[in-house]
């Protein structure tokens, strides 16, 4: 998870909560992993100088070289994907179904009742 928040920080500087959207990290404590990776050295966290109560989160040296050795990995299996007919095209489309199908469930967990499910018949 920690590899995923990092590779989509990139150059930016981003709050938590705008890394949170950015990144669909489901069942995941982002405020703790970007604690963590503060910690050793990869993510460099300020307060943010228009609102000091949000803190910025950036890319240290050691952040951004273990973030080009995740982007060349990335760039590998997405090259590895042309011979197995799939193409990266494909995948985009794949990827944006299920954030969708994810919204979607997410939207009807929230209102759902506890009432169990019963059959019509």
């Amino acid at each position: 998870m920690q590899s995923l928040i990092l590779y989509n920080i990139g150059m930016d500087e981003l709050t938590i909560g705008e890394l949170t959207a950015r990144g669909y990290y489901l069942g995941s404590n982002v405020s703790y992993n970007v604690k963590k990776m503060v910690e050793n050295g990869y993510l460099a966290q300020e307060r943010s100088q228009h609102d000091r109560r949000s803190t910025r989160v950036r890319l240290t040296t050691k952040g951004q070289a273990l973030r080009s050795k995740l982007e060349v990995m990335f760039n590998r299996q997405a090259d590895s994907l042309e011979g197995t007919g799939l193409r990266v095209g494909d995948v985009e489309t794949l990827n944006g179904t299920l954030r969708r199908l994810e919204g979607f469930w997410s939207g009807n967990l929230a209102y759902s009742t506890d009432q169990p499910v019963t059959s019509a018949a």
